[in-house]
């Protein structure tokens, strides 16, 4: 490690040739380690060039597998690697890319019982992730183990990039000092993403977190850079200190927080925690199995069938038999299209929306049994149909 081999000057010598770098910034890259969270859309770039540059040791942490929905953006997986775990397919890849790296994969889900002991002994963690109990996560093990982070984000056409927890700079709680509401940040698969948008903005990521290693250049802790596809625009907000923000000294869990909601509203219409619960169906109530479902109607039962998923998404897939379709933000402006002397199934991709469609129609004076189809389309794919595309 403390010098590089013919081969290696050789391969980097593009760097090499950089005042900025040189041999010295070189020997730095191979004696540094990131650690990516998410093999995916952000992932998949920033791990393709910090391999490429020569980072010594790369850690990858994912624990889903490939899926043909991801090959559209996430390129660091191939076709022949669908249904092979994310961080195999990306470490094959990154080995054919430059074999001097050492991968190390981790096949598993960020929690707070290992994300110490992951994370640290790495000098740059790099956030791939698309869901903010993760990223809170991040920002708490980051700042109890005085590691700085690469956080990136995308949505739609729009993407941000951002250092927290370098040199006394600000954090992802100075930022967003509290999680929000269930419901108010879509994922990728809910919203969409343009193919290319993760492309730019985890290449982005991967230039920071190589500044930080090389001590080069100005880093982006303390502006948060915007990135605007469809106007071909950069944007830079300054993002200071929060003055009541206490010192994070413990991790916590926050999944009940932001993906199970203890109270909900569609315009207007909401709940307290006990009868949500109940509405929602944890435990079971106020839920019902696709399978249960196709074997109920088989049976004579005739429910109202309402898909509240965007028009988006109804293109790409219906489920049989569906009598409307309202997008769950504007539920409560079509309740006179939704018969109130038929019991009422309702479903979306994966059961969220649809959760808190059922419970806004039941606050909304319908008497009959109003059901939430359990994991929505993704769950009938795999229970009744499997040709139904998840996406």
């Amino acid at each position: 490690m403390s010098d590089l081999s013919a081969d290696e000057r050789a391969r980097y010598a593009r760097h090499i040739m950089l005042p900025d770098v040189g041999l010295e910034g070189q020997l730095k890259l191979k004696q540094s380690s990131v650690c990516v969270i998410g093999a995916g859309g952000l992932g998949s770039p920033a791990l393709l060039y910090l391999a490429a540059a020569g980072v010594g040791r790369i850690g990858i942490i994912d624990d889903d597998l490939v899926d043909a929905t991801n090959l559209q953006r996430q390129i660091v997986h191939g076709t022949p690697f669908v249904g092979i775990p994310k961080v195999e397919s990306a470490k094959t890849r990154l080995e054919e890319v430059n074999p001097e790296v050492e991968v190390e994969v981790h096949e598993v889900r960020l929690n707070i019982s290992n994300a110490l002991e992951i994370l640290d002994g790495y000098d740059v963690i790099l956030d791939g992730t698309d869901n903010i109990p993760t990223r809170y996560l991040v920002s708490d093990a980051c700042e109890i183990l005085g590691i700085p982070w690469v956080y990136g984000s995308i949505f739609r056409f729009e993407g941000q990039v951002t250092l927290f927890n370098h040199q006394g700079g600000p954090n992802y709680r100075d930022l967003f000092p509290d999680p929000p509401p269930p419901d108010a940040v879509p994922s990728c698969a809910e919203a969409g993403v343009l193919g290319v948008l993760p492309g730019v903005v985890g290449s982005i990521q991967a230039t920071e977190a190589l500044k930080v290693i090389l001590g080069i250049g100005e880093t982006l802790s303390g502006r948060l850079l915007v990135y605007d596809a469809k106007g071909m625009e950069f944007r830079t907000l300054m993002v200071g200190e929060y003055p009541e923000r206490v010192p994070v000294t413990e991790l916590v869990e926050l999944d009940a927080y932001c993906e199970v909601p203890t109270s909900v509203g569609i315009e207007g219409a909401s709940v307290d925690g006990a009868a949500g619960e109940e509405m929602f169906g944890i435990g079971g109530a106020g839920n019902i199995s696709p399978d249960e479902f196709v074997a109920r109607r088989k049976a004579g039962w005739q429910p109202f069938f309402l898909d509240v998923r965007r028009p988006e998404e109804e293109s790409i897939v219906s489920l049989p038999d569906t009598d409307l379709r309202v997008e769950h933000s504007q539920i409560l402006s079509h309740l006179g299209e939704i018969p109130k002397d038929r019991d009422i199934v309702v479903y979306c991709r994966t059961g969220q929306r649809s959760m808190m469609v059922a419970f806004a129609l039941k606050q909304s004076g319908f008497s009959k049994d109003v059901l939430n189809l359990a994991g929505g389309v993704h769950a009938w794919s795999d229970l009744v149909d499997s040709t139904v595309p998840k996406y």
